[in-house]
């Protein structure tokens, strides 16, 4: 049995750490385990529910509630932005979240990891991520918990996919997700 995880990064910036370390999990997940990386946060309208009706929902929040209903786990890669999550990323909860208690998302067990410039790593940020999915209805995996620090200098010079420690890191978050689904599955 495979399991699918659908990848939501939190930075549109193409060089970002965080995308790297989304990157990283799709190449070093385990067998019987697929990362699928959402292209196209960016292209989603902020949450409307005057646009969210029959006939009028956006193609892009359209793609990403299929994707979302088409995976067995979702993977937040969040940096943190003033002290929180990025907007990009609450978005996506948003319109993940409707209908409420029958979105695509609900029951779905989800997780948040990333990196951010201090020496915390966006805790903060993720945080407010695992709040906000659990709201919306997503089951939290609360035992995933990578939170990667001074990603500046961490990676000033290396990919994560050439960080042995993180490597390891992001492969028991998949290893954790992929046995939470076959849970939930059951």
């Amino acid at each position: 049995m495979s399991t699918k995880v659908l990848t939501l990064v939190g930075s549109l910036r193409a060089g970002s750490v965080n995308r790297q370390l989304a990157e990283t999990a799709a190449l070093i997940a385990p067998e019987g385990v697929e990362v699928e990386i959402f292209e196209g946060l960016g292209r989603i309208p902020f949450y409307n529910e005057d646009i969210d009706v029959e006939g009028s929902v956006p193609e892009a929040a359209v793609a990403l509630r299929a994707a979302a209903a088409g995976a067995d786990a979702v993977l937040l890669v969040c940096p943190e932005y003033n002290g929180t999550m990025p907007a990009v990323l609450k978005n996506a909860i948003d319109w993940l979240s409707r209908p409420f208690g029958t979105s695509a998302i609900s029951g779905t067990p989800a997780a948040v990891i990333g990196s951010a410039f201090g020496q915390f790593g966006g805790v903060w940020a993720h945080d407010d991520a695992r709040k906000s999915l659990g709201i919306a209805g997503a089951s939290v995996v609360e035992d995933v918990r990578l939170s990667i620090g001074a990603s500046v200098t961490r990676f000033a010079e290396i990919h994560p996919k050439d960080d042995a420690e993180v490597v390891e890191q992001i492969r028991t978050v998949l290893e954790t997700l992929a046995d939470s689904s076959a849970v939930a599955a059951a």
